[in-house]
């Protein structure tokens, strides 16, 4: 594989993506680096909003690209993003079922991380207790399609799951938030 300068994976042809996922299955270091720096940010955003905890987060994050190398050979698309997002999810739910915290609802560490855009404190925090409020199948399918970006193909893909419900899901994960996040949004505008 020719040695490239990181200029995202987006911009790639399918020619050259399928070169480059090709080079990645035969285990090719500039490959490897080519899709960790197009995908670790994500990757790791998405962990510590599924996770809730910021070393759990850590661990999953660096669990998801040593199974991702070890396990290149049994990739079987062009579609690198959906196929790390599903390795995530699965080495997150199998963190949080070893740490016996699927019920676990809040963590107050996740505030004041650098990947937020500048936002009121007072409505991230509401927003990231309100996440954490929801059953975990609605939280990774609001996750990955509000925060990550995820179409509704993609997301039932990552979780293994029909497109209805895909959408599904993430609809009854909106209406649950809004039901979280109304009292909360009328008693702050109140406010002076």
């Amino acid at each position: 594989m020719r040695q490239r300068e990181h200029t995202g994976l987006s911009t790639l042809s399918s020619a050259e993506m399928a070169a480059l996922v090709e080079a990645f299955r035969r285990g090719d270091r500039e490959a490897f680096r080519c899709v960790y720096d197009e995908y670790e940010r994500a990757i790791y955003r998405f962990c510590r909003h599924f996770t809730a905890d910021e070393m759990l987060a850590r661990d999953a994050f660096q669990e998801c690209f040593i199974r991702a190398y070890e396990h290149r050979s049994d990739l079987q698309t062009l579609n690198l993003k959906s196929w790390l997002f599903t390795i995530a999810r699965r080495v997150c739910l199998n963190i949080l079922r070893s740490r016996r915290m699927l019920h676990d609802v809040f963590d107050e560490g996740l505030h004041g991380t650098a990947d937020y855009e500048p936002m009121d404190v007072f409505l991230r925090e509401h927003i990231d207790k309100a996440m954490h409020r929801l059953p975990i199948q609605l939280r990774e399918a609001l996750l990955l399609r509000d925060v990550e970006g995820h179409s509704y193909q993609e997301i039932a893909a990552i979780v293994g799951i029909e497109l209805s419900l895909a959408k599904v899901r993430v609809y009854r994960a909106r209406l649950q938030m809004r039901k979280i996040l109304g009292p909360i949004m009328i008693e702050r505008h109140r406010m002076p």
